[in-house]
């Protein structure tokens, strides 16, 4: 009993510890499961997917379970730094390293290609020289434009013009379409999609942004493709600002969405009766975008939010509508050129996507952002 009692001392003493304090692999703090074959603390989700790998991990609960002398001296001479020393030795830039707030496949194949594939080690350097060669093919089920039927696609990334081209046959000649790297971002969907594997990829198409909704079974196929995807859009991002180091292009890469969800929406005039709308707001573009439902390919409108400085700025406010709305949370949205009128379902909800406005409106404009406001404002 005494042995026991100090024994857990000691892991509760070494899981307090920088590096050990947060999840080796997603980063969620007070991990309270352990590796003990691999010397690692690791959070209760981030566990689970280690008991899938029992070859090359074993864990236990360093709370409730019963730990040998042998097994804790291991824990104290690895640790998490130490392991991360061995195991992501190698991790390329572009590569995606999950948090704690990721889907599972994102988690499981980061687990899996660590310390089952052993990617990073710098013992094998085929899976990077596959992510870097000037083209990568994955075949995809995607979903039609029109239709909620997912068909079989031949996707082929190109690293020589920068650009993702996907063939509705194998023997297809001409791509169904081709999507330059400048604007293309992807982020894993799988409750839109309704799939664990669920990939979005979006892309501006002339004026408007595209989307395509992709999955493959095999979850390594889904998220090679994905980080592959990473590669190529680094590499351009590195052609295209050559003075930049990788640590400010990085976050340029791929981007989640700083909000989406329902809202109810009215017209220009505010007379018309409210239409509910899934909306997806972006804080890389400054883009707030709309579409009939969450799985359409193509938006039904744009609006970009500049700076306070510039007269744009989001208030709330609450009260029943008089035309036709269902909701009662309302925000109101004022550009220099129109004043939108949003409601929400929930007062959570509303306080959310005020805070996801104000987070844009806050951020400097760049250049960049200059330009991409005037195109907009011309388009109308």
């Amino acid at each position: 009993m005494a042995s026991l009692e100090r024994n857990n001392k000691i892991l509760f003493d070494l899981v307090r510890q920088p590096g050990n304090n947060l999840c080796a692999d997603c980063g969620a703090p007070e991990p309270d499961w352990a590796s003990y074959t691999l010397g690692i603390f690791v959070c209760l989700n981030c566990s689970g997917m280690h008991r899938n790998l029992p070859s090359v991990s074993r864990v236990k609960s360093i709370r409730l379970d019963r730990w040998e002398d042998s097994l804790v001296e291991f824990m104290q001479e690895r640790g998490n730094s130490a392991a991360k020393a061995i195991y992501e030795k190698c991790v390329p830039p572009f590569f995606y390293r999950p948090q704690q707030k990721d889907c599972v496949v994102l988690k499981d194949q980061w687990i899996r290609a660590k310390y089952e594939r052993r990617e990073f080690t710098g013992e094998n350097s085929c899976f990077q020289q596959a992510y870097n060669s000037d083209q990568f093919e994955s075949t995809l089920w995607k979903k039609g434009k029109d239709n909620k039927q997912f068909l079989k696609r031949i996707f082929l990334l190109s690293r020589k013009d920068f650009a993702l081209r996907y063939f509705i046959k194998e023997d297809s000649k001409v791509p169904k379409a081709v999507i330059s790297m400048k604007d293309l971002n992807a982020v894993f969907q799988p409750e839109k999609i309704s799939h664990a594997n669920g990939l979005q990829i979006s892309y501006l198409h002339g004026e408007r942004m595209r989307n395509l909704f992709v999955y493959h079974e095999n979850g390594q196929i889904i998220v090679s493709f994905f980080n592959a995807i990473r590669a190529t859009r680094l590499a351009y991002l590195q052609r295209k600002h050559p003075t930049l180091r990788d640590n400010d292009l990085i976050p340029q890469i791929t981007t989640h969405c700083l909000k989406e969800g329902y809202m109810e929406k009215t017209g220009p005039t505010q007379r018309e009766p409210f239409k509910k709308r899934w909306f997806t707001l972006c804080s890389m573009n400054r883009k707030l975008l709309y579409f009939k439902s969450p799985l359409d390919a193509i938006e039904l409108g744009a609006v970009f939010i500049g700076t306070e400085s510039h007269s744009y700025s989001v208030s709330e406010s609450s009260g029943r509508s008089s035309r036709g709305g269902r909701w009662h949370f309302c925000i109101t949205l004022q550009t220099p050129d129109r004043q939108f009128v949003f409601m929400c379902e929930q007062e959570q909800e509303q306080r959310e996507w005020l805070d996801a406005f104000r987070k844009v409106i806050s951020q400097p404009m760049t250049p960049e952002d200059y330009a991409n406001e005037a195109n907009l404002r011309r388009g109308k």
